[in-house]
């Protein structure tokens, strides 16, 4: 058996040279696998995930592995977004409900080493952390000292992962203004950036204009 390991991206995955190298000399239909690979991928549209591929050399069956996606991954599809903050502890990309960490966990949680769920939990409220999200409009610090005194438990227990719309319209309020806050800070540091650049230039200038005069 051939095992052949590939990143692609859900319900996405194309017939480009990395894979026509890795399955052009296993004699493979490749249509097929990339059709049956697209169909396995199809809950995870638009998240790069790790699929195995098992080749039988001989009678060049394929059977399909799809792995769990990185927490990353996850967050940033729950959340709509592309990339994450490059400075997470000056821009935040998003506000989580702690039942769309839930439902992270619970993607997450077979692929996990531990068999504590809360564990689980707790790592994605990690790479939340690392992200720059928000969660129930607090700090990861917070959401992680008041699941310690036992909110949440309730969800938790429950693995809730349903949110209700007027505690999500709340939640979205809350992120705009945070959003709206944090353009106005990076528009009021480009402008000052702008100007110390302007003011360098000009005593860059000035040696000069006294040599011509």
């Amino acid at each position: 058996m051939t095992v052949i390991k590939l990143l692609v991206e859900g319900g996405n995955m194309t017939p480009g040279p990395a894979v026509a190298q890795q399955l052009g000399p296993m004699g493979v239909n490749m249509g097929k696998v990339i059709s049956d690979v697209n169909e396995a991928t199809q809950e995870f549209k638009g998240v790069t995930l790790p699929v195995h591929l098992t080749i039988n050399p001989e009678t060049k069956e394929v059977s399909i592995k799809v792995l769990s996606p990185p927490t990353s991954e996850l967050i940033k599809k729950e959340l709509g977004i592309e990339k994450a903050s490059g400075a997470r502890l000056k821009q935040r990309v998003g506000n989580f409900a702690i039942e769309q960490v839930i439902s992270v966990a619970k993607a997450k949680h077979d692929s996990m080493l531990s068999n504590n769920f809360m564990a689980t939990l707790k790592s994605v409220l990690g790479t939340c952390q690392a992200l720059g999200v928000l969660v129930e409009n607090k700090e990861i610090k917070e959401v992680l000292e008041e699941i310690q005194e036992g909110k949440y438990s309730e969800e938790i227990s429950a693995q809730k992962t349903d949110i209700d719309s007027e505690k999500r319209q709340k939640l979205d309020s809350y992120f705009k203004e945070v959003a709206a806050e944090q353009e106005a800070i990076k528009k009021a540091e480009d402008a000052e950036k702008a100007a110390e650049e302007e003011a360098k230039a000009t005593e860059t200038t000035k040696p000069e204009e006294t040599e011509e005069k």
